[in-house]
């Protein structure tokens, strides 16, 4: 075959629905992409397993079904295409990565992102209880690099929470973060019209700061209040408030001040951990730390992450987590 023929080859491939006619062809298919497993499932999508028909790379892949949100259906569309541009916009090692969007034959809307292979923060909580101080501020930094990189291009994520943070393997690393899920993003640097409903509030009740669940302005310093509640939740194995109902959780985030991790566990926490957390849980932001950067500084002036070696890690990761064990992408469903 010659150049012009491969090249007219490779042409039909991207324009037809059926690709060419091998194992793929029988598969679902969202773009270039065969459509293996499903390994996630939402209210309004599921997560694939997928392969590229050409390069025979896999990746994941998120489909959003047609006709499944009744009248928020147009909302929802717009959260998906916002999620898309913000996720493509941002450049760090510590955000999953976004290869393509676009729509399969029968409507539906998909993004395509790097198969992570691993485990999320709440499974790794649920399966192995809390973590020591040492691997915690090692998580704290590397999501702190991720939103400094996200609060640079005026985006706040709004839904900070052990489930949107996966711990991945990252070719011969181990225990690299990435955060997952930018649907609920906010762009600082444009007025727009709110993509929640009036009576709703965006973000985990858990996870939520004041001024999320008040309705005030956020910025940046948002989404270090629900890293602080990740780490609280790490090194606890329970959330900073609790409640009989999700309203009254959010409330308690605005008008009661929080235990100190250290009463909370019989774990020893360094008491210059337990300081940064609370200063993370301050109600004000401006009493907080000033920038995801500031953060991250202070985490690693505790000198605590040096605790946590690559060694470590690696020797948790091969008792717990075996390669053959620990091949999913267990990203948040779609919304």
């Amino acid at each position: 075959m010659g150049l012009r023929d491969s090249i007219d080859a490779l042409s039909r491939l991207f324009r037809s629905p059926d690709g060419p006619a091998d194992a793929s062809d029988a598969l679902r298919r969202a773009g270039a992409y065969a459509l293996l497993e499903p390994i996630g499932q939402g209210t309004n999508g599921d997560v694939w397993r997928a392969r590229h028909v050409v390069l025979e790379s896999e990746a994941a892949v998120k489909l959003l079904r047609p006709g499944s949100f009744g009248r928020d259906e147009t909302r929802a569309v717009a959260r998906f295409r916002r999620e898309a541009r913000a996720t493509a916009a941002i450049e760090s090692p510590h955000v999953v990565r976004l290869f393509d969007v676009g729509m399969t034959a029968d409507g539906e809307l998909f993004h395509v992102m790097e198969l992570l292979r691993g485990i999320d923060l709440q499974s790794l909580l649920d399966r192995f209880g809390p973590l020591p101080p040492a691997r915690v501020a090692h998580l704290m930094e590397q999501a702190c690099d991720g939103l400094a990189a996200a609060h640079r291009r005026g985006l706040v994520h709004r839904d900070i929470k052990p489930a949107n943070l996966f711990l991945a393997r990252r070719g011969g690393e181990v225990d690299w973060l990435k955060i997952l899920d930018f649907g609920l993003v906010k762009d600082t640097n444009h007025a727009v019209v709110t993509l929640t409903g009036v009576d709703e509030v965006a973000g985990t009740p858990a996870f939520m700061a004041p001024e999320v669940a008040t309705g005030d302005a956020v910025d940046g310093r948002a989404d270090l209040y629900a890293l602080g509640c990740v780490a609280y939740a790490l090194l606890t194995g329970a959330p900073v408030f609790e409640g009989v109902t999700a309203m009254q959780v959010a409330a308690a985030h605005v008008v009661e001040a929080p235990a100190p991790p250290s009463t909370r566990t019989r774990a020893l926490i360094p008491r210059d951990l337990e300081a940064l957390i609370l200063a993370c849980l301050a109600k004000a932001p401006a009493d907080r730390p000033a920038s995801a950067a500031d953060l991250r500084d202070a985490l690693r002036a505790t000198g605590l992450s040096s605790g946590w070696t690559a060694k470590h890690a690696r020797a948790w990761w091969d008792t717990h987590l075996a390669p053959e064990s620990s091949g999913v992408f267990e990203a948040a469903p779609p919304r």
